[in-house]
């Protein structure tokens, strides 16, 4: 009887400490998928132009098709703005010594330095004005696609329950879906 009683208590706190330690792991975890979050600000960059014919316009309700962050697919958001633009997939290695980023999606043509007007071919090496996730200002990328579109910044909640992402920068028409 003394052992029954005895084991209840060390039961409980094994039980306990292994609830604190999956919540410590899980913590470490969310931490580090978030080494290159998403820094957004409603700022434009340079000689952007608002899209003429936009398919949705300010303040259109959608559901996001894109999964350029954890979250983000299936997500509902809000169009805050519109613009044609070149938009590029780029491939950097973070300036604050964070893991390479491949095929990130997306940086427009007012955000690489010196890109001119003409559309940049993929294999183009370029540095990165974009400002959208930490480490990428200033860091050397390669363009792995490009794609004349309209682009959004959109503000959406994630369906992973995390906090609300305002001015994401960028999805194209083909990334969004109307929704009623």
């Amino acid at each position: 009887m003394k052992w029954k009683l005895l084991s209840l208590p060390i039961l409980s706190a094994a039980l306990i400490m292994g609830g604190c330690s999956s919540t410590e792991d899980k913590e470490t975890e969310d931490t580090a998928s978030e080494s290159h979050m998403h820094t957004g600000t409603s700022e434009i960059p340079e000689g952007l132009e608002l899209a003429t014919n936009p398919k949705f316009i300010e303040g259109s309700q959608v559901t996001i098709l894109a999964d350029h962050m954890e979250g983000m697919d299936g997500a509902e958001g809000t169009v805050l703005s519109a613009y044609d633009t070149t938009a590029y997939e780029v491939s950097y290695t973070p300036v604050d010594g964070g893991e390479k980023v491949n095929n990130h999606k997306w940086v427009v043509q007012e955000e690489i330095k010196d890109a001119g007007d003409e559309k940049l071919a993929p294999g183009t090496e370029v540095t990165l004005e974009a400002d959208h996730m930490e480490g990428m200002k200033g860091a050397e990328a390669v363009i792995d696609a490009a794609e004349e579109t309209t682009v959004y910044m959109v503000d959406y909640t994630p369906t992973n329950g995390g906090k609300k992402v305002t001015d994401h920068k960028w999805l194209t028409e083909d990334e969004l879906e109307a929704r009623e």
